[in-house]
């Protein structure tokens, strides 16, 4: 059975929610908030619900002074330096996905995964022409019909960070197909959606709430 964690709440909003919408924080030896993303640093924490404006408000508010009981040193850069964090998790997450065979890269390769392949996302780089965005949604549509409309479509990572996190050169487009690591990072883009107040966008992703939703495989047929 899956460990069940006690509730925590937001010093924001003062509201009572699973720790894993929220982000801890810890004070440093030199009384500087820092951010636990782990939830594993020693000591007090004081916990904020997992978005960008929260964070900027607990600070602005110096509500960490008082959840802390005493003055606590916050960052001017402290919900930039958390986005920063949560897209490095992110990329790190896409290269262990890789490293377990769960990526497929380049265009034509992508195309034919649609067809043959579990894919569960498709990744496409910030850069990418909206031609070959457009060429695999129709592609895609053929397959799955409306379920395109909640179907991942991952596009916040540049090309320099998708080679990075592929250890290869001018990654454009490419599938992420069901296999060890696919949930993880789908996992990890959801939180850094989340944390950046990104709702759903031209490629229907989300549910109504507008957070994504993590669909079954292409070509799987619904319980």
């Amino acid at each position: 059975m899956p460990r069940h964690e006690p509730e925590r709440t937001c010093i924001v909003t003062r509201e009572a929610n699973s720790p894993a919408g929220l982000i801890r924080f810890v004070l440093g030896p030199d009384q500087q908030v820092v951010p636990d993303l782990r939830n594993k640093l020693p000591g007090r924490g004081a916990w904020v619900t997992a978005r960008y404006d929260m964070v900027e408000e607990a600070a602005k508010r110096r509500l960490f002074s008082r959840a802390f009981k005493t003055d606590a040193r916050v960052p001017e850069t402290l919900a930039q330096d958390i986005e920063r964090l949560l897209r490095d998790d992110l990329r790190q997450g896409l290269s262990l996905a890789n490293k377990a065979g769960s990526v497929i890269t380049g265009f034509h390769k992508v195309e034919s995964a649609i067809t043959d392949k579990p894919i569960v996302a498709l990744i496409h780089a910030a850069e990418a022409a909206e031609d070959g965005r457009r060429k695999l949604a129709n592609q895609l549509r053929k397959r799955l019909g409306e379920a395109i409309s909640s179907f991942p479509v991952i596009q916040e990572l540049s090309n320099d960070e998708l080679d990075l996190a592929l250890g290869r050169s001018h990654v454009i487009h490419a599938a992420l197909v069901a296999g060890a690591g696919s949930d993880g990072f789908l996992n990890r883009w959801q939180r850094y959606r989340v944390f950046r107040g990104i709702g759903a966008d031209q490629t229907g992703l989300g549910d109504e709430t507008g957070e994504p939703t993590i669909m079954k495989p292409a070509g799987t047929e619904a319980e």
